[in-house]
C-alpha cells in the first residue's frame, strides 16, 4: 500500500508544479542567473529576516512586529469551471497565508481580467463573498473587461506579533496537522471545502488559533496546507528548514469516508482550513488543545529529523518519498540545508 501511496504522491502535479518555484529562487538568491545576471536575493534578504524568500508571505520588520505580504494566482482551469469559487478561493487562500505565519489580516488587492463584463460577474461575487466572510476588504486593485482570456491574482497584506515561519522546524520537533473536516470535497479539484456556507464568527474564531499559539509561544514553525497537500506543503516546510521528517500517513486527520485507496488523493487535497505545524514536543499537547477547542482535527502526525528525507510510515512499513539533499523542490532553503 504505501509504495503505491508514495508512486502516486511523487508524480502529482500539485507536488511537481513546486519546482516552477525554483525560478524565482534561482533570480532571487544572489547566484548567477541567465545572460549572467545576479538574484535580488542580497538586498531583499536584509529587509526580509527573520522570516525568509521561500515563505508563506514576505515578513518586513516594521515597528514592534511586522508587515506580511502575500500573492495568490488562481489555476485558469478552476477559474473557467467554477468561477464563482474561484474568486472567493482567491481571498480565502491568502487570508490563510497570513494566519499561517501567526498574523492578522489587513486588506487584499485584486487583479481581474475578463473576456466581459459577464465574465467577470461570478469572479466578483465570490470574492465579495469571501471578504465579507473573512472581514478583510477589498481596497482596490486593477480590473480589465477587454481581455482575449480570464485572469485572477489576489494580493494581501497583514501584520504579525511573532512569526511562525517554515524555516523554524528543528530535528526532534512534533508535527502537527489540524484541518477542518466539517465539509465536503469539491466536484472536479481536489478542494476541501469548510468555508463557504459556515457562519463567519466561526471561520475568523477558527483561524485566530495561529497567532494566538505564535503570540503564546507555542508555536513558531509550519505552514499552511496548499496545493501539494499534506505531503507536498511538509516538503516544502523540510526544504526551506534544512530538516527531514517521518510522516505518518495513517495519523493525517481525515474524512470518515476516506479509505486507503484513496489516502493518496486525500494527502494531496487542498483544505479551506488546514496548517502543518512543527512544534517543540513539550509544546504539542497544548497546541493539540487549542485546536480541539475550536472543533478542529488536529493530531500528531510525525516528528522531524535531519535526514533532509520526507519518509513516509503506515503500519510498521516505510517508504523515502523524497530526498531533498539529492533533488531541489522549490529551490528556496535555509542555512540548515547549505
Amino acid at each position: 500500500m504505501l509504495a503505491g501511496i508514495a508512486a502516486e504522491l511523487r508524480g502529482a502535479l500539485g507536488i511537481l508544479a513546486k519546482r516552477d518555484v525554483q525560478l524565482p529562487a534561482r533570480y532571487l538568491s544572489g547566484e548567477p542567473c541567465a545572460g549572467g545576471a545576479i538574484g535580488a536575493g542580497g538586498a531583499i534578504g536584509a529587509v526580509h529576516r527573520p522570516a525568509a524568500l521561500g515563505d508563506d508571505c514576505a515578513a518586513i520588520p516594521d515597528g514592534d512586529g511586522y508587515l506580511l505580504l502575500a500573492a495568490e494566482g488562481i489555476w485558469p482551469t478552476f477559474l473557467e469551471g467554477d468561477p464563482r469559487f474561484a474568486g472567493y478561493s482567491a481571498v480565502m487562500v491568502n487570508v490563510s497565508d497570513v494566519y499561517a505565519m501567526g498574523g492578522r489580516p489587513i486588506a487584499v488587492v485584486d487583479v481581474v481580467w475578463g473576456t466581459s463584463a459577464g465574465a467577470l460577474e461570478p469572479v466578483w461575487e465570490g470574492m465579495v463573498a469571501a471578504s465579507r466572510a473573512y472581514g478583510v476588504p477589498i481596497v482596490g486593485g486593477h480590473t480589465s473587461a477587454r481581455s482575449p482570456y480570464n485572469a485572477l491574482a489576489v494580493a494581501i497584506a497583514g501584520r504579525a506579533r511573532r512569526l511562525i515561519t517554515s524555516f523554524a522546524a528543528r530535528p526532534g520537533d512534533v508535527l502537527v496537522a489540524a484541518i477542518d473536516l466539517r465539509g465536503r470535497m469539491h466536484a472536479e479539484h481536489p478542494f476541501w471545502n469548510a468555508s463557504t456556507g459556515t457562519d463567519p464568527a466561526r471561520l475568523r474564531g477558527d483561524l485566530e488559533v495561529l497567532p494566538a499559539l505564535a503570540e503564546a509561544g507555542l508555536c513558531d514553525a509550519g505552514k499552511d496546507i496548499s496545493m501539494g497537500g499534506v505531503a507536498g506543503t511538509l516538503l516544502m516546510l523540510l526544504e526551506t528548514s534544512g530538516v527531514g521528517a517521518v510522516l505518518d500517513v495513517a495519523a493525517v486527520p481525515r474524512p470518515g469516508d476516506v479509505r486507503d485507496p484513496s489516502l493518496a488523493r486525500w494527502l494531496l487535497a487542498f483544505p479551506s482550513y488546514g496548517f502543518l505545524l512543527s512544534v517543540r514536543p513539550d509544546a504539542a499537547g497544548a497546541v493539540l488543545a487549542a485546536f480541539a477547542r475550536r472543533g478542529i482535527a488536529s493530531a500528531a502526525v510525525g516528528a522531524v529529523d535531519g535526514s533532509r528525507r520526507l519518509t513516509l510510515e503506515a503500519a510498521g512499513e516505510r517508504q523515502t518519498l523524497w530526498d531533498l539533499s539529492a533533488e531541489p523542490l522549490t529551490g528556496f532553503a535555509g542555512e540548515g540545508a547549505r
